[in-house]
C-alpha cells in the first residue's frame, strides 16, 4: 500500500516507511524527527518548477505535465519505486496545505502506473 500524507499529520502504525518527498525541509519539523524515515529530496520538482507553480490550482494541469517530464529522467524515482516494492506500506510525506494540488499527488500516480496499479492520466 502506498499513500500520501501531510508531514504534520500524526503517525499511524499503518504508515510503514515514511518518506519525505519535498525539496525543502518542512517548517516546524526538527531535522532529527522520528516522523521521517528517509528524505528523498531528489524526487521533488525542480526549484524553478516549484516556484512557477506556487501552489496555484490554475496551473495544476501544466504542473503535472512538467513534473512528470522531470520524473522521466529522475534517478531518485527508481529508489522510491524500489522502496515501494520492498515495503508492505509506504507513505509519501509532503508539507503543502493543498491536499489535492501538490507533488505527492503526481508522484503517487507515477509510482502506481510504474507498478501497474493504475492507468495514466493527464
Amino acid at each position: 500500500m502506498i499513500q500520501i500524507k501531510r508531514v504534520y499529520e500524526k503517525i499511524d502504525v499503518r504508515d510503514g516507511m515514511r518518506v519525505l518527498i519535498d525539496g525543502l525541509w518542512p517548517r516546524g519539523i526538527r531535522s532529527a524527527s522520528p516522523n521521517i524515515d528517509i528524505w528523498l529530496k531528489d524526487v521533488a520538482p525542480s526549484a524553478d518548477l516549484r516556484k512557477w507553480f506556487s501552489h496555484d490550482p490554475g496551473k495544476w494541469l501544466d504542473f503535472k505535465k512538467q513534473y512528470k517530464e522531470e520524473l522521466k529522467a529522475n534517478k531518485g524515482l527508481e529508489k522510491l519505486i524500489k522502496l515501494a516494492q520492498e515495503n508492505d506500506a509506504l507513505t509519501l510525506l509532503y508539507a503543502s496545505k493543498d491536499t489535492e494540488h501538490n507533488n505527492a499527488v503526481v508522484l503517487l500516480e507515477v509510482i502506481n502506473i510504474r507498478l501497474g496499479k493504475d492507468k495514466p492520466s493527464t
